[in-house]
């Protein structure tokens, strides 16, 4: 497992969409791997890869509760409405209000290329659509309803919700 570099806004890969991936292959099985592992290291609560320069329909999430990876996900259910904080590690620093379904479902592959479903609810579901935006050359800073505020700028006593 290695630790990849983290693709900043402004880098075009983060503009396209990405491909569904067909079979794993151990080059891809490895990819996955990596994306959890620099995720964690970033303290971030999800990763698509574009974020680290491949694109492929990936994305690795953990909200605390284990590791999910979702391999061609797509959305199958959105219901009810948040509005929170919200960061990417591919815009380090800042972080904006974002308004998001409370609850979704979605469906996806796992690493073993077998089909199930989630539903998630809150942060959780937050970080699914927000990762699945990156899947489709989307960042959230384009559903930013206040602009961009700088962590540097939050009180002390505040938490923060993580970066996807």
């Amino acid at each position: 497992m290695a630790i990849r570099e983290i693709r900043k806004q402004g880098d075009p890969v983060l503009e396209k969409v990405c491909k569904p991936v067909k079979e794993m292959t151990p080059r891809l099985s490895d990819l996955v791997d990596d994306m959890l592992e620099t995720m964690y290291d970033a303290n971030g609560v999800g990763l698509a890869a574009p974020q680290v320069g491949v694109l492929r329909r990936i994305v690795v999430i953990d909200v605390g509760e284990g590791p999910y990876v979702l391999i061609n996900p797509e959305i199958t259910e959105r219901d009810g409405e948040q509005t929170g904080q919200e960061g990417c590690l591919s815009v380090p620093g800042v972080y904006g209000i974002v308004t998001r379904p409370e609850h979704v479902k979605a469906k996806a592959l796992d690493k073993d290329m077998k089909p199930y479903e989630i539903d998630a609810e809150g942060l959780f579901a937050r970080a699914v659509c927000h990762e699945l935006d990156h899947l489709d050359g989307k960042m959230y800073t384009s559903l930013v309803e206040d602009g961009l505020h700088s962590y540097d700028e939050q009180d002390d006593d505040e938490g923060e919700e993580g970066n996807e």
